[in-house]
């Protein structure tokens, strides 16, 4: 089970998040990588269904709110709830960037940009590494766990 700091984040350290996560899951959600453009099988996904965070299984994209942006990774034009998601101003690359962060547990999702369809405008471009799919009616219960959350 996640540890908790009592409101609701989850905080590990380094060592319990690698033994949690694959080598990829690692690099990407922990140390904010990227994966590399159309390698996530999210992109392709079309069935109705839920994207968690790989990490912390906090509900964060709705497939209704997935589009193909053409950008090569699993992108969405709105999250589940807005505070689910924490926005941190991105300065690694000449242009700057706003990136996407799970509010939960700080895993590193991706960024997003103003270049989305409506209704928002908005468009959440995510490393399909830093997601697990749930589909329809596979809805976990209390304290089930999906296999990448060991």
């Amino acid at each position: 089970m996640p540890a908790s700091d009592g409101n609701g984040k989850v905080e590990k350290n380094a060592a319990q998040w690698r033994a949690e996560l694959s080598p990829e899951q690692f690099r990407i959600a922990r140390l904010g990588g990227t994966e590399p453009p159309f390698s996530s099988p999210y992109n392709t996904e079309k069935r109705p269904g839920l994207y968690r965070c790989v990490c912390c299984g906090e509900p964060l994209f709705a497939s209704h709110a997935k589009y193909e942006s053409g950008s090569g990774w699993p992108s969405f034009f709105e999250p589940v709830d807005r505070r689910a998601i924490a926005e941190a101003p991105d300065h690694k690359l000449a242009m700057p960037r706003t990136e996407i962060r799970c509010a939960r547990c700080d895993a590193h999702l991706g960024h997003v940009f103003p270049d989305g369809p409506q209704p928002t405008g908005l468009r959440y471009c995510t490393n399909g590494s830093a997601l697990v799919f749930e589909p329809e009616g596979t809805e976990r219960g209390a304290g089930e766990k999906t296999r990448n959350e060991r």
